[in-house]
């Protein structure tokens, strides 16, 4: 890791702390905005959710193609191969399930809101 890196990692975690504080200090402005923020929380949860599958499927896709050009070189690693193709499938398919179990959360449970 370079300095340059580490440097603007604590630049940014920095002024992170410092805006921080203005955010969490309530008016009556904000709290009458309870409308406006459950509509963004269904816009986020869309857009999550659609870069999530679509990310996801593009995973699972070039983890196929790679698993298929992996047996075609080695046929006797078919089982091997065959494990770690399902088990990395698992594991992509659960991100994009989170990310609907979020975006659920944030359309029925409505959390923001008194």
């Amino acid at each position: 890791m370079s300095t340059r890196s580490v440097v603007a990692t604590a630049l940014v975690l920095i002024g992170l702390g410092f805006v921080s504080p203005v955010h969490a200090q309530e008016t009556t402005a904000a709290a009458n905005n309870s409308g406006l923020i459950i509509q963004w929380s269904i816009i986020t949860a869309g857009f999550a959710l659609a870069f999530a599958a679509g990310l996801g499927a593009l995973g699972q896709g070039r983890a196929v193609g790679s698993a298929v050009e992996a047996i075609a070189r080695n046929p006797s690693a078919t089982n091997d191969i065959r494990g770690s193709l399902l088990l990395g499938l698992v594991l992509i398919e659960s991100l994009v399930i989170y990310v609907l179990l979020v975006s659920l959360i944030l359309l029925f449970l409505k959390p923001f809101s008194a």
